[in-house]
């Protein structure tokens, strides 16, 4: 007997509908328009795959050895976005989040059942992401570029526009959007949509 796994989607019957807050952006728009809507989308499909969850769930590990975990997704991700559009882009001078020279996976390691700590990373996120969203709604141009003399953004350590940053940002959530799917399928088998 064939069984189905569609009840346990997101959505109440498994297909997009007018609740699925990801449905709402526009739908034809110019470069900027479109990549912004991508990203959106992505932040906005984090934050519902964690929705409901308790201090304990967000900090469960996927499979040993990862470190792996919801809530080190979204610490991960909020350096991520600070590194890139406050760092790379605005240029400016600003210590990571969670992570450091002595613990460079500081964002996945410090992700503990904690409800404070669970609190601080999405407030951080949340920090990050309004940052992001007015850095790019008040640029001039998606020409406009960020020093990455590290090569810490995949620049090959010169500049990268900031049409190049958006492309890798929604390529970095759509990444982790599938380990995001799959920890939370683990936590209480709800699967992706």
């Amino acid at each position: 007997m064939a069984t189905t796994r569609r009840a346990d989607m997101f959505t109440a019957d498994g297909k997009p509908s007018d609740d699925d807050p990801r449905e709402s952006g526009p739908t034809l728009g110019d470069e900027r328009t479109t990549l912004v809507e991508a990203i959106r989308c992505a932040r906005l499909t984090l934050e519902m795959k964690c929705s409901g969850l308790d201090a304990e769930a967000m900090a469960r590990r996927s499979v040993e050895p990862s470190t792996m975990s919801l809530l080190g997704l979204v610490r991960h991700l909020a350096e991520v976005e600070r590194a890139t559009f406050r760092v790379l882009m605005a240029g400016q001078d600003v210590p990571k989040l969670f992570c450091s020279d002595t613990d460079r996976d500081g964002d996945f390691d410090g992700a503990v059942p904690d409800p404070q700590v669970v609190a601080e990373a999405w407030d951080a996120w949340r920090a990050e992401v309004d940052f992001a969203e007015r850095f790019v709604a008040e640029a001039p141009s998606l020409d406009i570029t960020g020093d990455d003399p590290m090569n810490l953004h995949g620049s090959g350590g010169a500049q990268m526009s900031l049409r190049e940053v958006l492309v890798g940002m929604v390529w970095e959530y759509g990444r982790h959007m599938g380990h995001v799917d799959l920890l939370r399928e683990r936590i209480d088998g709800r699967i992706g949509q």
